[in-house]
């Protein structure tokens, strides 16, 4: 059973890991890997990007499951919590190291909000 504490950290991780692989600028090429942007003028003159899945089988899986960070955060916590269980002196230092970089960026949201 998970204390308080592993479970926040667990939590915290879980998000930093998904937004990593969902939305962060570094992961771009990676995604694209997987996924097709199209884009959609609207009646209004704005601009919407459509996500989908490229290609056939296990590559539109990912594709798929990497436009959806509720998805994404599924599967990461269920092999971060089970890196936790198996192989707590490897997956230790990753829970804590991407439970750090989501403090900082929620510090830095709020910090941006009220700046």
């Amino acid at each position: 059973m998970l204390s308080v504490f592993e479970f926040i950290l667990l939590g915290l991780a879980t998000f930093r890991l998904a937004r990593l692989f969902v939305y962060d600028q570094i992961t771009t090429k990676f995604r694209l890997l997987f996924q097709m942007e199209e884009e959609n003028v609207l009646h209004d003159g704005t601009v919407e990007i459509i996500i989908s899945g490229k290609g056939t089988g296990i590559r539109r899986f990912i594709g798929e499951l990497l436009a959806c960070h509720w998805c994404v955060s599924v599967w990461f916590s269920v092999i971060l919590y089970g890196g936790l269980l198996f192989f707590p002196f490897l997956f230790t230092p990753i829970v804590i190291i991407f439970s750090v970089a989501a403090i900082s960026g929620i510090v830095q949201t709020i910090t941006n909000y009220f700046i």
